[in-house]
């Protein structure tokens, strides 16, 4: 596996998230009495709460959340506590400024927001590493703590840091990646535009240039870096906190965001991997929610792929309970009833056995009192509170499915790199989006789910063989270890397909002077001599393909099959009509797809019957394209979600006897889903 997972939940387990330095401790009694009735059993705290701990430099108090958490003992409630360094106090950023994120061009980000901090500071690293060490030594081993959140949310809002501290610490990073000058600028090509440097102090993190056209080899080298700073910063607290909890407790945090390697963090650092999952950003009140083309809230499942794909069996961090908002951006309506829980089975059916929503009671005070929790201001029992009690009833009936695997027909490949290069080359990007977007739709729409693989350094052949078919879309950069396991995936039977743009870049972002695909074509056995971007001036591009006529969208590889690779399809249009548009290459016992252009919903469904993968669950049940159908897995018991998204019933048939767990009745045949409504059965003929 790519990353580490030391920690699972036994059971399925619900919890919120609490801020008692929001309220007058009056509310504290209550507010764990009425979370208990709903079937909440953990809160998370802290992480935005330093100044309760040292509201002076080097004065600590404890007894804030000493009285909190004694109060959750003898209330039976489990804890979350979070490290506080998300939100850096007034009397430390005053004093020491330099501890102050910057914009690109040096204006200091002051306090009275959030994340306002670089992770490169001297004396942040040391402050932060003090207040951690204060609080695991003196909270540590308290009996109502369970686990330990670091920082929150690491890389979000804030991924690209600007201050002085940053450019020392990021010429270091090239002096330990580089040694030399000579083979920076070799790897920066700075010839290009006379960028080249003497002298290290003339190296900086990025700074404004002209027409924004940063040198794309040193922005390739600020993310690594920026990744392996926010890396740092979190192995550092995990270090000091593991010294002092108890045995069981775990460390997490909350993620996934970006410029981060995700997957290396979580095998340094953590115990477990948490996410949060805010599926009504997709319902913007400027957009449609039923003509979008990306499924709206069903696009959450293609971030909650990309979380197993880190972490299996993850938590649920901030499940959302509310209409989401702040008072300076974001709108969004409430969720209608039913899509709480829709939401909320969502990501158990993706691999969550923990959902903690947020939050518990909506703020009243600052910047986010329009992002609303499971109660609101008047502070009364609704609608969402008693959603709440009853998706508990039913996530309890799931307690075997808890520990369950997902259950993927195919795998898609991914690599840190080729992600962030895409970040910075729009050539690159624009393909890698719209084939990521298409895989997913139709993915989604012919109920032929998939999992994430992220190729590293550690990547093993069991990572990929456990998938017969394997899409790794747009490969732009690639090296010659990754080239080889991909071969000796194909060469032990598997199926590798690969989208047009691929192979022409090394590592640092330079393009290789090889025939295209570059290193990946004894792998398809092609050859590219011509591309081009499909003309807006021109008719949209089509191949004919197994009896089909499938579209060729966005960018195309001309490709020239060699010897021994056979021609599956040829464009039926535009100048390059009649060419190869994709080819299959026998590779040992396996093959490789090349297909000569970015995917769609469309064009994959094709594939995915070429390659008999569609609706792997087609023997169980018969579902509309509306409903999102996953199945999990234990002990070889079978359990299958059905879940719907729409503002209307659907109709769905199961082909087989089946156990709803929510009611534990036995089912067969024509079945109902209410308006976003959601089922899981269990597999019993």
């Amino acid at each position: 596996m790519n990353s580490k997972q030391t920690f699972t939940w036994n059971e399925m387990t619900m919890g919120t998230c609490y801020y008692p330095e929001h309220w007058d401790k009056k509310f504290w009694a209550d507010d764990l009495d009425h979370m208990k009735e709903a079937g909440i059993s953990v809160v998370r705290i802290a992480e935005f709460a330093w100044s309760k701990v040292e509201p002076e430099e080097g004065v600590f108090t404890f007894d804030f959340f000493d009285d909190f958490l004694n109060l959750c003992s003898d209330k039976q409630m489990k804890v979350i506590f979070g490290t506080p360094t998300a939100t850096p106090p007034a009397w430390l950023t005053e004093k020491y400024p330099e501890v102050l994120n910057a914009s690109k061009d040096g204006v200091l980000f002051r306090h009275g927001g959030r994340r306002h901090y670089n992770y490169n500071s001297p004396v942040y690293q040391r402050l932060c590493a003090r207040i951690v060490e204060r609080e695991a030594a003196h909270y540590g081993k308290h009996p109502a703590i369970v686990g330990w959140q670091i920082d929150n949310e690491i890389n979000c809002e804030v991924n690209e840091f600007y201050a002085e501290a940053d450019s020392a610490a990021f010429r270091e990073y090239l002096k330990k990646q580089y040694g030399t000058l000579k083979k920076l600028n070799e790897a920066w090509g700075t010839n290009f535009w006379n960028q080249t440097y003497t002298d290290w102090n003339q190296v900086y993190v990025l700074r404004p240039v002209v027409n924004k056209s940063i040198n794309p080899h040193q922005h390739l080298d600020y993310i690594r870096f920026i990744s392996e700073s926010a890396r740092h910063f979190c192995k550092m607290q995990a270090e000091i906190i593991r010294k002092y909890i108890k045995p069981g407790d775990y460390i997490t945090t909350n993620g996934k965001f970006w410029n981060l390697d995700n997957h290396k963090m979580a095998k340094e650092s953590l115990d477990v991997y948490c996410y949060d999952s805010y599926p009504d950003f997709a319902f913007g009140l400027d957009r449609d929610p039923l003509g979008s083309e990306d499924l709206n809230d069903r696009k959450w499942s293609q971030n909650l792929a990309e979380v197993r794909s880190v972490c299996p069996h993850f938590g649920i961090m901030e499940q959302q309970s509310g209409g989401n908002g702040w008072t300076t951006r974001m709108e969004a309506p409430s969720p209608r009833p039913g899509q709480l829980t829709l939401w909320a089975m969502q990501s158990v059916a993706h691999g969550a056995d923990y959902i903690s929503f947020f939050r518990w009671r909506t703020c009243t005070i600052g910047t986010e009192i329009y992002w609303h929790g499971i109660l609101d201001y008047d502070n009364r029992v609704n609608r969402k509170y008693k959603e709440v009690q009853d998706f508990y009833r039913k996530l309890k009936t799931l307690d075997p499915v808890c520990g369950s695997d997902y259950k993927a027909a195919f795998a898609i490949v991914k690599d840190y790199d080729n992600e962030w290069d895409a970040s910075v080359d729009v050539w690159h990007g624009r393909v890698s989006r719209a084939s990521e977007l298409g895989i997913f739709k139709a993915s989604q729409l012919t109920h032929t789910p998939y999992d994430v693989v992220y190729l590293q350094e550690n990547s093993e052949l069991s990572d990929l063989t456990k998938y017969s078919v394997l899409f790794y879309a747009h490969p732009v950069m690639i090296e010659e270890e990754r080239t080889a396991l991909l071969k000796e995936y194909v060469k032990q039977g598997g199926i590798l397909v690969i989208g047009c743009r691929s192979g022409y870049k090394d590592m640092n972002g330079r393009c290789v002077m090889l025939p295209q695909p570059g290193l990946l074509a004894d792998l398809t056995g092609t050859d590219i001599r011509d591309f081009t971007f499909v003309s807006p001036n021109e008719e949209p591009v089509f191949a004919e393909f197994d009896g089909k006529r499938i579209p060729m969208p966005l960018f195309n590889d001309i490709i020239t099959p060699l010897e021994g690779t056979e021609v599956l399809a040829v464009y039926g249009n535009s100048y390059y009509s009649d060419a190869a548009a994709l080819t299959c290459h026998f590779v040992g016992k396996g093959r490789v797809l090349h297909f000569g252009a970015t995917f769609d919903a469309e064009n994959v469904e094709a594939l995915f019957d070429f390659l008999n993968i569609k609706e792997p669950f087609g023997e169980y049940i018969q579902a509309p394209e509306t409903a999102e159908v996953i199945m999990r897995e234990k002990n070889g018991e079978q359990y299958l979600f059905v879940l719907n998204y729409q503002k209307e019933p659907i109709e769905f048939m199961l082909n087989k006897k089946m156990l709803f767990m929510y009611e534990q009745t036995e089912i067969r045949g024509r079945c109902v889903l209410p308006a976003y409504g959601t089922a899981v059965y269990k597999v019993i003929e």
